[in-house]
């Protein structure tokens, strides 16, 4: 009998976290999954919403203050694979404690490097990363494209990466990185636009549109992300970046209008116009050309599929929904 393969998912409770895991479970993988707070409600976690032939089992680390016991877990089970979406998100937000961001991106990121590129059982390890440390962009960019971070958590994951490339080139640790463009789908967190404003409509709240909405973003669906993760831990080249993306790109507003007409409402009655967030950036595109050409990915939902699963999920789980925080809570 062959053994399955076992995966470790660090992030396991963040949204392409556990949309990783479900893919994971789908193909028969065996996979921990790692975050630093207990599981979440199940409907952001859609490892739960269906029986799968893979094998889960979740365990609490905090990576600021339970390294040993993450690596423990890794060792005991000589995973082949490890797969990293642990990192303090939201771009706005790092403005306000930035310590807190560049301690878990950066310095407890190093120290958990530090410490896994002594397992010579890691097969592959796949750094989760983000476009973010690209800065503002003019049309697409490929993965060559030069670091011009604008935000402390942008700046805090280019240090990150950046060291990263220094393990890889100093002790052929096997990591290959990925960058996808904005992620949404079924199960994502309800402060991120495309649930938020499904919510907010449902409920008839006004949804805050900064700057207008005019930045202009590419919106990938969760299935067609994991699917190419998959790709890029199975045969993706170590010490390579591989880009995650569409070519449809859309601003934030038309992203709202359509998801406005899709609820048979008007826009001017559930979104207003407030200030620009501090730094953000006012597009950045991504080409995929790498991916497609050299691991054969392609994606295949488009936009207004991929919306239109997110309004079912959004109207299935209502009564769970709405009682659910509708923003960020910050966790040091």
């Amino acid at each position: 009998m062959i053994k399955r393969q076992t995966c470790v998912v660090l992030g396991s409770n963040s949204f392409s976290g556990a949309c990783f895991v479900d893919h994971l479970l789908q193909q028969g993988y065996d996979v921990l999954g790692c975050s630093r707070s207990s599981e979440c409600n199940s409907v952001f976690l859609p490892y739960k919403w269906q029986d799968r032939p893979g094998k889960f089992s979740f365990h609490q680390h905090d990576i600021n203050h339970d390294i040993d016991g993450l690596v423990r877990l890794i060792r005991k089970h000589e995973a082949p694979y490890v797969i990293n979406f642990a990192a303090q998100s939201m771009v706005a937000e790092s403005w306000r404690a930035p310590a807190d961001w560049f301690m878990t991106n950066a310095v407890s990121t190093v120290k958990l490097h530090d410490e896994l590129r002594r397992c010579d059982f890691i097969q592959r390890y796949v750094h989760i990363s983000t476009p973010e440390v690209y800065g503002n962009c003019s049309g697409f960019v490929d993965e060559s494209t030069r670091f011009n971070p604008s935000t402390p958590y942008a700046v805090s994951r280019a240090a990150g990466d950046m060291s990263l490339q220094s393990f890889h080139a100093g002790y052929n640790f096997p990591v290959v990185t990925t960058r996808a463009a904005n992620v949404y789908g079924p199960g994502q967190q309800l402060y991120r636009i495309i649930p938020r404003t499904i919510l907010f409509i449902l409920l008839g709240k006004k949804l805050q549109l900064h700057g207008g909405g005019v930045s202009r973003r590419s919106f990938i669906h969760m299935d067609d992300v994991s699917d190419a993760t998959l790709k890029v831990m199975l045969h993706g080249k170590n010490g390579d970046t591989y880009h995650i993306s569409t070519n449809e790109v859309v601003s934030i507003r038309e992203l709202v209008e359509i998801l406005c007409t899709k609820l048979g409402v008007l826009f001017d009655d559930h979104a207003e116009v407030v200030g620009e967030r501090l730094g953000k950036d006012a597009a950045y595109q991504l080409d995929s050309t790498k991916l497609r050409t050299e691991l054969g990915w392609q994606d295949k939902l488009t936009l207004d599929q991929g919306l239109d699963k997110c309004i079912d999920w959004v109207k299935r789980n209502l009564d769970v929904l709405k009682n659910q925080p509708f923003d960020y809570v910050h966790k040091p």
